[in-house]
């Protein structure tokens, strides 16, 4: 395996994702990496958490996933890397992997994490603030290189766990939350097409107002009107038109998203 991914709060200004892909080809030249997103919020766990959930099951097959987004970085927190289903994790224990550990035991997929707490596998000298460059770096390069997930350290079962919300059927619909905001405006809930399993949406109520214009794709209404649609992984999201719905409606995480089914 060869196929590595980084995602960050690190932006790209000051080098620190160049240098971490400087240690991964130093130990493994011939890696590929994608950068899946550096634009994470700073410290921005549950962020995290929700891009990786929506995008790491699309890679192929034992693609290992570097992830720093790391508050706790330097302190009693454990490096971990992770076997979940066919893909691979390197990354601190944080909870920031809780929608993909659960997304392997709602699928009954293989799951298996282990304390990366073997040195010989890390750079020989540690900052007690950049574990992203002088441990999940060459983790997850010696892991894409062939090296087994008990070589990398022993196997632990009490890995940290965020809390996931859930969205929860009501008389008319779901309680759902908003989860994410992204660079579009867009109003992302935590309701799949899954929960929803074939029945109609009639409206979407969140921030104090109803949003009834219920389509398949923004074209088939006018630019500034709010519409509710599913997204490319099948979240429900409510979006203004050419615009940003997180402007117009003033709403933010964590908000309720009421959905009414019709």
């Amino acid at each position: 395996m060869t196929l590595i991914t980084l995602t960050t709060d690190f932006g790209t200004r000051d080098g620190n994702v160049g240098v971490m892909k400087g240690i991964i080809y130093g130990i493994q030249p011939q890696a590929r990496i994608v950068d899946l997103s550096h634009e994470i919020e700073p410290q921005n766990i549950h962020q995290a958490a929700w891009v990786l959930q929506r995008q790491v099951f699309y890679f192929p097959e034992n693609t290992v996933h570097v992830v720093v987004v790391d508050p706790g970085v330097g302190t009693a927190r454990r490096p971990i890397a992770a076997r979940i289903g066919t893909q691979c994790v390197v990354g601190p224990d944080n909870g920031v992997f809780t929608p993909l550990y659960e997304r392997a035991e709602a699928e009954g997929w293989p799951l298996e994490i282990v304390h990366t707490d073997k040195p010989d596998y890390w750079l020989a000298d540690i900052s007690n603030v950049f574990h992203g460059r002088d441990i999940f770096s060459p983790v997850g390069a010696y892991l894409a290189s062939g090296a087994a997930l008990g070589d990398l350290g022993k196997a632990i079962k009490d890995e940290k766990r965020i809390d996931w919300p859930k969205p929860q059927r009501s008389s008319d619909g779901f309680h759902a939350q908003v989860m994410h905001v992204d660079r579009f405006g867009n109003l992302l809930s935590n309701l799949h097409r899954d929960d929803i399993n074939g029945q109609t949406i009639h409206s979407v109520t969140l921030a104090g107002k109803t949003v009834d214009n219920v389509v398949e794709t923004f074209g088939q209404r006018q630019t500034g009107e709010l519409v509710t649609l599913y997204s490319s992984t099948g979240y429900v999201f409510v979006a203004e038109v050419n615009g940003s719905a997180v402007r117009q409606l003033g709403a933010k995480v964590g908000d309720s998203f009421e959905v009414q089914l019709g």
